[in-house]
């Protein structure tokens, strides 16, 4: 809720479309919906599943399906449940007209301004697409526009993103869309103001992330979320030249302890993490050792270590941001946290 704070203080005259999509960027859909329930003004998921499970669990706020629908089968729920969805082809348009429907159904054209994704760039196309919308009864008017910014984390592409904006509102003006505006992505809401329309979709910096490289949550006034914590199971005091883990990975420089953590790749860590990539423990960060294996990890603890088993290791939070573990492994923190596996015990609490 205070990340949601500093967004609105970031956008102030937008209405914020949380994204909570992929299991709310791997933080829990539900839980992370219900805690926001009271401050964000709407919700946006990627598929209809994600859309019935908030709505079969009490979350009565807006649900925006951000890639639409699938299957033409699909509109009924879409009316159904009173969900939004985005139209970003004449196929899912047709599929809305010739449905048929007990109540209208809420629709932001999507359009391509320079992603290449989901959407059209042709103004025949979307024109089209808007008249076969505002045309049918199964509708509600007026209907909104909504894109994506695609190199708003990538400050350099100066140019870029001023074209892809310039799209953006060139189609809303010149196809006269009177309806909501949504542009804005983390991005955008840190960096590009003009991209501040009616509503704005805070994703990753709303889990305390920063979406740029060269940035923290912590440098945007964010904290961070999560938490992935695991023990520290065993303790071995090895010899310089000692080989450690599968495939000999790595090969002690030193007398040092060796500590074994009690999470691996089954748990979401990521395999790829190469030697060195910190975990934080008792007050300091230690490097990996060796290959993340399924279930474990090693840590070079270091020749002086006092730990012991049964001592907390922080794999990333605000202790170690997910940021700088992303960056060792060659990753996006996008990618980390949605990858916590099932088995992972969770624990919310209130802020």
């Amino acid at each position: 809720m205070r990340n949601l704070r500093r967004i609105r203080e970031m956008s102030p005259h937008s209405k914020l479309l949380a994204v909570v999509k992929a299991n709310a960027y791997g933080h829990g859909l539900y839980p992370v919906a219900a805690a926001l329930n009271d401050d964000a003004d709407a919700f946006a998921v990627s598929r209809i599943e994600e859309a019935l499970s908030l709505r079969n669990q009490g979350i009565s706020k807006p649900v925006v399906l951000l890639e639409g629908f699938f299957n033409a089968s699909d509109v009924e729920l879409v009316s159904r449940y009173d969900l939004y969805t985005a139209v970003h082809d004449l196929t899912q348009a047709y599929s809305i007209a010739d449905a048929k429907l007990k109540k209208p159904v809420h629709c932001w054209v999507q359009v391509d301004i320079g992603m290449h994704r989901l959407g059209s760039c042709d103004l025949n196309e979307i024109a089209k697409i808007k008249k076969i919308l505002e045309d049918s009864p199964n509708t509600y008017k007026p209907l909104g526009l909504i894109s994506h910014l695609s190199v708003a984390d990538t400050p350099s592409e100066l140019v870029y993103n001023e074209i892809q904006q310039d799209n953006f509102f060139r189609i809303a003006e010149e196809l006269d869309f009177k309806g909501d505006l949504s542009l804005g992505n983390s991005a955008g809401i840190c960096k590009w103001k003009r991209s501040h329309t009616t509503w704005v979709r805070p994703g990753i910096i709303m889990y305390g992330i920063s979406p740029f490289e060269d940035k923290t949550g912590a440098d945007l006034g964010l904290e961070p979320v999560m938490t992935l914590k695991a023990s520290l199971i065993a303790v071995h005091h090895i010899k310089k030249g000692d080989k450690v883990g599968y495939g000999a990975a790595y090969v002690a420089p030193h007398d040092t302890v060796l500590g074994v953590i009690s999470a691996g790749y089954g748990d979401g860590y990521p395999r790829t993490a190469p030697n060195g990539t910190p975990v934080y423990i008792n007050g300091r960060r230690v490097p990996t050792a060796g290959h993340v294996c399924m279930d474990m990890m090693f840590v070079d603890l270091g020749p002086d270590s006092k730990d012991q088993i049964g001592d907390s290791a922080v794999l990333w939070g605000k202790e170690l941001p997910v940021e700088v573990v992303a960056s060792c492994c060659g990753t996006i923190p996008y990618e980390l946290v949605c990858r916590i596996m099932p088995r992972v015990n969770t624990e919310y609490e209130s802020n």
